[in-house]
């Protein structure tokens, strides 16, 4: 039995009594007061999440600016210093390596953010094809802790607890504070929100300042149900090696024409072209039962045309939903199908997958 992995917050989310469970590879905060009320917390005051699992890559050199791009399938020569977008890496036939954000310091100097689940494949990726690239690509992982604070108040308890003013920080945007600490305001729950990227010591201090202030932690649990709502993807669910970025709805996130191009992008640019054969949508579910991660989905006689990707009786919508790969013949909004739960067909229909309006302030 291999054994599971620690962040630095382990013993706090212990002390809490949070309902832990293995999560890529880490023994992770599941929840703490429950999953309906850390949920409604982050939608409507604000949350801390323990992140730290996550992972961090580092690319420096003279050709760092170019090999990100070659990579990337977002365009890295766009931004500017202190900034950051989400993208992809992907294979030379268009599937998924992983989903990311690339934080540029400068022209020689990137930070990569990769899903914990992938860490150790993605690092081998890209060391795989850094060859002819005068750059120096270093796993940072071990070397950070990170807290996302998420939720309409997420800027307030910045500055007053933490003592970090964030008012100056566009969204997709970050600051290197003189300790080296790095915070940004992207999110992935559909608020408002930060990152905070510091040395584990750090995190912990920081941590234990927001619990005396009564911010509310937060599990994965609700991360899920979080992100869920605002259609964000979630690797293993929604995006995979066998799962383009075109075929997920994230085309936009995906650059064909940049200079040089990237790895994957022929192929891409052939699927954008001819249309996917399959596509992610949201479903509206007319049943009291939850649809769950890989149960059929049936055209109107009965017959397989896809599969769920998540599904939740949606906390702050208040219906059955879910997101789910279709047949591209299917995937018109309006679109009636039926949803294998069990032994039982309920019927569903497509609509948008971002089901709750983002707030995030831009």
């Amino acid at each position: 039995m291999i054994e599971s992995k620690q962040t630095c917050l382990h013993d706090r989310h212990v002390s809490l009594g949070a309902s832990m469970s293995p999560f890529a590879g880490y023994d992770m905060p599941i929840e703490y007061a429950g999953l309906d009320t850390e949920h409604v917390s982050v939608r409507s005051r604000c949350g801390v999440f323990d992140v730290s699992h996550m992972g961090e890559v580092d690319i420096k050199g003279r050709d760092a600016l170019k090999f990100v791009d070659h990579i990337f399938t977002n365009d890295a020569s766009s931004l500017a210093d202190g900034q950051c977008a989400y993208g992809m890496m992907t294979r030379q036939d268009g599937g998924t390596v992983d989903d990311l954000l690339v934080y540029r310091r400068n022209d020689h100097d990137f930070m990569l953010v990769i899903n914990a689940s992938n860490t150790e494949k993605d690092v081998a990726w890209i060391k795989s094809n850094a060859d002819g690239f005068d750059v120096e690509i270093s796993d940072r992982s071990a070397d950070f802790g990170q807290l996302a604070v998420q939720g309409p108040d997420s800027e307030k308890v910045m500055k007053d607890v933490l003592g970090i003013d964030c008012s100056g920080i566009s969204f997709y945007h970050f600051i290197t504070l003189p300790d080296l600490s790095i915070v940004s305001r992207t999110g992935y729950t559909g608020e408002n929100g930060f990152e905070i990227y510091a040395a584990p010591g750090k995190i912990i201090d920081m941590w234990d300042k927001l619990m005396a202030a009564g911010v509310e932690p937060c599990g994965l649990g609700c991360r899920d149900t979080l992100r869920f709502e605002a259609g964000l993807p979630l690797y293993g669910d929604e995006l995979d090696d066998d799962v383009t970025p075109i075929e997920a709805g994230l085309g936009m996130f995906v650059k064909l024409d940049k200079p040089g191009g990237f790895i994957g992008r022929d192929a891409l640019a052939k699927q954008k072209t001819e249309g996917p054969k399959r596509k992610l949508v949201g479903l509206e579910i007319d049943s009291p039962a939850t649809a769950r991660h890989g149960f059929e989905v049936l055209d109107l006689d009965g017959a397989t045309v896809g599969h769920i990707t998540t599904g939740y009786n949606s906390i702050s919508v208040g219906k059955n939903i879910a997101m789910a790969f279709v047949d591209a013949r299917y995937a018109t909004k309006g679109s009636h199908l039926q949803v294998k739960i069990r032994r039982k067909t309920a019927p569903a229909t497509v609509v948008n997958k971002r089901f709750y309006t983002n707030k995030y302030k831009k």
